[in-house]
């Protein structure tokens, strides 16, 4: 997953980016004419010089890297900071507004890309500490200062002069003389705009407007919730025959210092070491429904919260002129509209459900007349189906897969593809577990950008894992800028002195997190609004996933997976059976997806009279479930009242992403496949120049076909899951 398209970019004219839809057509009124009205009603700001003294966003970062100064910077610092830069933006956009000249590429647009610096500086570390290292004063400053932030947003989408300007030269274009990049920068300011609502009468965008301001805060609200609901559920167990099944290192992480008990928490690795190996089934009860039901009652219930948020973007989508937020969503994604990423996750459920069908047989037949399989069970017995079938117990692995080991092997792969080189260098971190490596090119030696790992679940720290930057690649003027790019991730911190072992979808997920980095990192275009991991979901997972396929090749095996106390390679018998056990579970894994994506895409696709009906959040949910027959058994991935991605992140309408990339990825790595060489030098510089370089240079369909040569096809992604009778790659 990753989060920096929500810290991407000029302050001023990046926003633009996170405001919503519009498919008015855009006034055709003159600069002049219109400039009278070119007055945007904002709030008067006051920070004073004494509230800045010392505050070191205002100050040059004098860092290895330009890393930000994290020793230095308190929780104080931010708001006077974001304050000043509030002021600072508006001056800029005021000076673009203000000026008598006509409209050029470098008085407007360049200027625009360029605005916004001292905010983005602070908003960049804000924005990234608050989902690392939160606490009771950054959770209320982001209340405060998101719908601050959304005011001054609107007011930049909504002036009229300035978008007369836009269109100005976007309508100029192609007479400019402007280069492929300058165009590009041009035509995306222009859509941005647009699609922000810059066409609207003013009375619609004012009620836009007030929209967005409430969904800054419902969102921020959802996001505080869960992290909160999460933090607050610990299940104790003082018994420790109750964790038989457990490995030894697991129960030692959950143990309390000093203390005969065990505090068990729903951070998504502990679920799922818990949920696979637990003998206890009240156990697997209390943290299936711990996890399942997080933020769903009381203090923290986040049923409401979502309820009112799909309410709002259903009401704005119709007053941009759209049938459903969905719909917006997906204008400028590869599905283009809802029905075509409705068909497509059709098209791979019918599959996935008789897989499950068959899956669920297996473990009743397993479990006998002694327990009817319930959601708790899913995930224990299917481990025990996996152990009978193919004589592979998943824990086996564990030994061989040693964190900073598996880390040397996402490293060795990308040498190999992309000619890089990882250096490990010693820096201040915003805390002690971060771990950092310069990243070079082997052939020139030029610095790429700085690549840091903070891998431990904490309960200051969001769950999941993700990509995002403190600070974005650009070419402005031959003043290069090269990336601060980072992988967050939630494993379990073992006690001192012992190794932090993976599961095998923990390697995934190193391998998954790593190919967004490198997306960041490698990324080569001259502006900071399309670099890195620039498109929707659909497409910016491609580069991610892809790279997942690279972890379970013998060739990278070798590299990483060695025992943590012997040295002694993985066994080739061991490699076999998780390879024959490759699609196991696949009906589960697809169905959870699936139907999490399609209670995503209900909610999005409600017009503004249906989600006005809805009163009860998982009531809507089982209508949902019950209309595609979704087994009981299998509980969605995503709940909608944990569901960050959709009501607290930038996935909403667009969780479906994720399989849908997974088409793209399986049809990219068939690529190498079929060549006989998964380094095959022309296809990774193929892949490196249309895809990891490129950023949003172009559109993802087109760079699509520009790396594969053609557009992809769904087999391999069939194939892949076992859905199909030829073997799995």
């Amino acid at each position: 997953m990753t989060m920096t398209e929500a810290l991407k970019g000029g302050a001023a004219a990046l926003a633009l980016a996170a405001a919503t839809a519009c498919a008015s057509t855009p006034a055709e009124a003159p600069v002049e004419r219109i400039a009278e009205e070119a007055k945007p009603a904002l709030p008067e700001i006051q920070v004073t010089d004494a509230e800045l003294e010392g505050n070191p966003f205002r100050a040059e970062w004098a860092t290895p890297y330009g890393l930000p100064p994290f020793a230095d910077i308190k929780d104080e610092h931010f708001k006077p900071a974001i304050l000043k830069g509030m002021l600072e933006s508006r001056a800029e956009i005021a000076a673009i507004v203000n000026n008598p000249e006509e409209p050029t590429f470098e008085n407007t647009i360049l200027a625009l890309e360029v605005s916004g610096e001292s905010l983005n500086k602070v908003l960049n570390v804000f924005g990234n500490l608050s989902n690392t290292d939160t606490n009771d004063t950054i959770q209320a400053l982001e209340a405060e200062i998101y719908p601050m932030l959304t005011r001054e947003r609107n007011a930049v989408t909504f002036n009229p002069v300035l978008f007369a300007r836009v269109k100005s030269v976007y309508d100029r274009k192609d007479n400019l003389g402007l280069d492929q990049q300058d165009a590009r920068l041009v035509e995306l300011t222009y859509r941005n705009f647009v699609r922000a609502g810059a066409g609207l009468s003013p009375d619609v965008q004012a009620d836009v407007g007030a929209i967005n301001e409430q969904l800054s805060t419902l969102t921020t609200q959802f996001g505080q919730n869960l992290l909160n609901a999460t933090k607050s559920f610990k299940y104790e167990v003082t018994d420790e025959s109750r964790l038989a099944g457990l490995s030894p290192d697991l129960k030692a992480a959950l143990k309390v210092p000093g203390e005969d008990r065990w505090l068990i928490g729903v951070d998504r690795a502990v679920f799922e070491d818990v949920m696979k190996s637990a003998e206890d089934r009240e156990l697997r009860r209390a943290l299936f429904d711990g996890y399942r039901l997080r933020a769903s009652s009381g203090e923290y219930d986040n049923g409401p919260t979502a309820i009112k948020i799909a309410q709002l973007r259903a009401r704005k989508a119709e007053l941009m002129g759209y049938k459903s937020h969905a719909d917006y969503v997906l204008e400028n994604r590869m599905a283009k509209t809802p029905d075509v990423a409705m068909d497509f996750l059709a098209q791979v459920l019918a599959p996935g459900l008789q897989r499950a069908d068959e899956e669920i047989a297996d473990m009743q037949a397993l479990a006998g007349d002694t327990l009817t399989i319930s959601g708790e069970d899913y995930w224990y017995y299917s481990e025990k189906v996996r152990a009978q079938k193919y004589a592979f117990d998943e824990s086996a692995l564990r030994p061989y897969l040693e964190a900073s080991a598996v880390r040397k092997g996402t490293f060795a792969v990308a040498s190999r593809l992309f000619g890089i080189e990882f250096t490990p260098v010693d820096v201040q971190a915003w805390n002690p577990v971060v771990e950092a490596w310069d990243v070079t090119d082997k052939e020139t030696g030029e610095s790429l950008g700085l690549f840091l790992a903070d891998i431990y679940a904490r309960p200051s720290k969001q769950g999941g894992a993700w990509m995002s930057a403190y600070r974005e690649e650009s070419n402005i003027g031959g003043k290069s800028i090269r990336p601060l790019i980072t992988n967050n991730l939630n494993l379990t911190q073992p006690p001192a002195g012992e190794p932090t072992l993976l599961a095998f979808t923990e390697v995934e997920t190193m391998f998954h997190e790593f190919g967004h980095a490198l997306h960041g990192l490698l990324t080569n275009v001259r502006y900071a609004s399309y670099s890195g991991t620039f498109g929707g979901p659909d497409y910016s997972e491609f580069p991610s996933q892809v790279l997942e396929h690279w972890a379970i090749e013998p060739e990278v095996l070798a590299i990483y997976a060695h025992h943590y106390e012997t040295g002694e390679p993985i066994p080739q018998d061991l490699v076999d059976k998780m390879n024959k056990a490759a699609t196991f579970n696949q009906g589960f894994a697809t169905t959870e997806f699936i139907a999490a994506s399609l209670i995503d895409l209900s909610w999005h696709m409600l017009s503004s009279e249906e989600a006005e009906k809805i009163t009860d959040a998982r009531a809507f949910e089982l209508e949902v479930l019950k209309k595609y027959n979704f087994p009981e058994v299998i509980e969605p991935r995503y709940r909608t009242n944990y569901f960050s991605h959709i009501f607290a992140g930038g996935y909403s309408a667009g969780y479906y992403a994720y399989l849908w990339a997974n088409i793209l990825d399986s049809d990219g790595f068939a690529a190498f496949k079929e060549t006989g060489d998964i380094f095959d030098p022309a296809l990774a510089a193929s892949l490196k120049q249309w895809v990891f370089q490129s950023g949003g240079l172009r559109e993802t369909d087109e760079l699509y076909r520009n790396f594969r040569g053609a557009d992809p096809s769904i087999e391999p992604l069939l194939r892949d899951r076992g859905f199909t009778e030829a073997a799995p790659n």
